[in-house]
């Protein structure tokens, strides 16, 4: 696996990856005919697993507008949230929506009922309060293998890509962080608005301890030592303020 192979969309990890009707689970197909339609694609494949072949019809999912009761302290507004017609609301799904993170804490169908999950097409009403508190998605990748997970943090939250990340105990290098405006190596981004950051197995190396003040701000700006905005800069080095000559120099004198 390249390191351009770990930087992938979620479409683009599934691909391929739908219900074969002889091995009765997700397997990985070889498409072996594709048509265009009107309401989307048909598909003929070939399962990567059993080698059955079977149709696969890929339809576009519409647009319905979801009536939300959203509530921020003792204030509470209802608006409509478009949403796929085939997505699953749940009990604690945390969600954007104005500039705000908000938290699902009531789903009702269409019979006035409170369910803990629906999908969005029979939803009549769903409540949900703001919340400070935001998902951001994990690609892990560990040599040739990668894994998806999930962590909840708060939204303003800052990540830097390229410093290191602590992770269940296990320390991983920021590769890159993915935003809905494209990805980056190099900068930083606050929570709610990343999409997918991508973590790598830093590379082993001793335990770093640096000698220097010079070498402490090296290491936090290489993420040796995790990832801090603000390194703390000596006073005598800080703009204007002159350092310290060494003693035992002879000072030069001014010509007159």
């Amino acid at each position: 696996m390249t390191d351009d192979d770990s930087y992938i969309d979620d479409d683009e990890i599934i691909e391929n990856v739908v219900d074969c009707p002889s091995c009765n689970e997700p397997c990985g197909h070889e498409i072996l005919k594709e048509k265009q339609v009107k309401a989307g694609i048909n598909y003929l494949l070939k399962c990567g697993e059993c080698g059955h072949v079977h149709n696969y019809q890929l339809r576009e999912p519409k647009p319905v507008l979801v009536p939300f009761l959203l509530s921020e302290g003792a204030n509470t507004v209802t608006v409509k949230i478009e949403l796929d017609d085939d997505e699953i609301l749940a009990i604690g799904d945390i969600f954007e929506y104005s500039d705000a993170s908000w938290e699902i804490n009531r789903i009702e169908n269409t019979e006035n009922v409170s369910v803990t999950n629906l999908i969005s097409s029979k939803v009549s009403r769903a409540n949900a309060v703001r919340s400070d508190v935001v998902m951001v998605r994990l690609t892990l990748t560990m040599g040739e293998y990668s894994e998806s997970d999930s962590i909840f943090v708060e939204r303003d939250t800052v990540y830097k890509a390229g410093s290191i990340f602590d992770y269940d105990g296990v320390k991983w290098k920021i590769r890159a962080i993915h935003t809905g405006a494209g990805r980056t190596m190099t900068g930083s981004v606050v929570a709610h608005d990343i999409k997918r950051m991508y973590l790598h197995e830093p590379p082993k190396q001793e335990d770093f301890a640096p000698r220097t003040s010079r070498e402490r701000r090296q290491a936090w700006k290489e993420g040796k030592l995790g990832f801090n905005p603000n390194p703390i800069i000596p006073d005598a080095e800080k703009k204007g303020k002159p350092k310290p000559g060494k003693q035992g120099r002879r000072k030069k004198k001014k010509r007159s």
